[in-house]
């Protein structure tokens, strides 16, 4: 509820700046200012976009923590998308997103309030909400299933270039593949 409140008032505040901007500068120049304001944040959003996808992938290389890129680039996707949204406020907001030191104030501000309780690779053996994972290793992987992808392909063709199933002019057998017991 509280955010149909929300998105009411940021209608209210951005029509509100519509008129009072139209009326100061005119109906043509405000068009032409919303006009920018959305190519401006389709620029970001391919440019920052690109670039925060080669700043992760370069943290992930040197195996440093890959938060602060992700969280930057999402701050700037977020501020491209207020861009592109017409609006004078939402342009007004994303310009300001895309200030760094103000990105660094915010992810300061997010990052007091995550808390990150146990990270790894592996099943908990407690179940949900337990503290202790452990990898699986040894008899828990030897329980008889065995996974594998496969792809059917067509018989050899024979001397003669044509498929065996061809000349019989039967579809392929079916059942005892030899991949399972009977």
């Amino acid at each position: 509820m509280r955010l149909l409140w929300l998105f009411v008032i940021l209608l209210f505040v951005e029509i509100a700046l519509f008129i009072q901007i139209g009326g100061l500068i005119g109906v043509l120049p405000t068009l032409a200012l919303i006009v920018l304001s959305s190519f401006a944040g389709l620029w970001v959003m391919r440019t920052q976009g690109a670039n925060a996808m080669g700043r992760l992938q370069r943290s992930l290389q040197d195996m440093g923590d890959p938060s602060a890129p992700m969280a930057r680039g999402a701050m700037n996707m977020t501020a491209g998308m207020m861009l592109f949204l017409p609006g004078f406020f939402t342009s007004f907001l994303g310009l300001l997103l895309l200030i760094p030191p103000l990105q660094d104030l915010l992810m300061r501000r997010m990052a007091a309030r995550v808390k990150v309780t146990r990270t790894g690779f592996g099943y908990s053996q407690q179940g949900p909400g337990a503290d202790y994972v452990r990898p699986r290793r040894g008899s828990e992987w030897n329980d008889g299933v065995i996974d594998a992808e496969y792809t059917v392909t067509d018989d050899a063709p024979n001397d003669a270039g044509e498929s065996p199933d061809d000349d019989a002019g039967t579809p392929p057998r079916r059942g005892n593949s030899g991949w399972t017991r009977h």
